[in-house]
């Protein structure tokens, strides 16, 4: 990152990463990728000075969603409950590694990535099932069941699920030494005190925020 004379002090430094998530997502587009919050300045480009930068931080702040809301940085592991500019609880989480598995007889492939952008809790479901999908049997080495119903698995989930759709989901984790690492398959985990809290506190129809 280019020298600079000025960097932003430690306590608007949370505000510009979600007004850069914010700025990013625009009309809060489902897929939308967000660019890293912490990509280096275009070439060229003078680093604002601490007025402009926290002035930036108030205006974008007022685009952040209203109410309950959740942020998740996803290279860093770290899932915040917000209100406005106020923390309520933060967390560490595990998500995606990134890796690709193709299974050898059909060519299909799947990328484990937890996706950037905008979601909205959908459902939140207490003691949730997970239905295991192809690929789990694919990575396993395991055939696929006869019957839909050997599929069920209600333990891996822990106490309770956020759905954010196409699968996605923010739930718990069997294996908490992991948390704060890229070891999932796309959903996010977070351990059992953090989970409980985000299934209280989190409205269905909040904003996730994931960067």
């Amino acid at each position: 990152m280019p020298a600079t004379t000025w960097s932003a002090p430690r306590h608007i430094l949370p505000a510009l990463a979600l007004a850069a998530a914010v700025l990013a997502l625009g009309a809060l587009g489902a897929q939308r990728e967000l660019p890293a919050a912490r990509m280096a300045p275009a070439a060229g480009a003078s680093a604002p000075g601490p007025h402009e930068a926290v002035e930036l931080a108030r205006k974008l702040d007022r685009l952040a969603p209203r109410g309950v809301y959740v942020t998740i940085d996803a290279v860093e592991n770290r899932l915040q409950v917000r209100r406005g500019a106020t923390v309520l609880r933060e967390a560490v989480c595990s998500s995606g590694t990134g890796s690709v598995l193709e299974d050898p007889r059909s060519g299909r492939r799947w990328v484990f990535d937890t996706p950037r952008g905008a979601r909205t809790v959908l459902e939140k479901r207490r003691d949730p099932v997970w239905t295991r999908p192809e690929w789990s049997y694919v990575e396993s080495g395991e055939p696929l069941p006869a019957r839909w119903s050997d599929r069920i698995d209600d333990a891996s989930l822990g106490d309770f699920a956020l759905y954010l759709g196409d699968g996605y989901m923010i739930h718990g984790t069997l294996y908490q030494r992991y948390l704060g690492r890229n070891v999932t398959h796309g959903c996010v985990r977070l351990g059992d005190d953090d989970l409980a809290y985000v299934y209280r506190t989190v409205p269905v129809g909040a904003t996730v925020l994931i960067y």
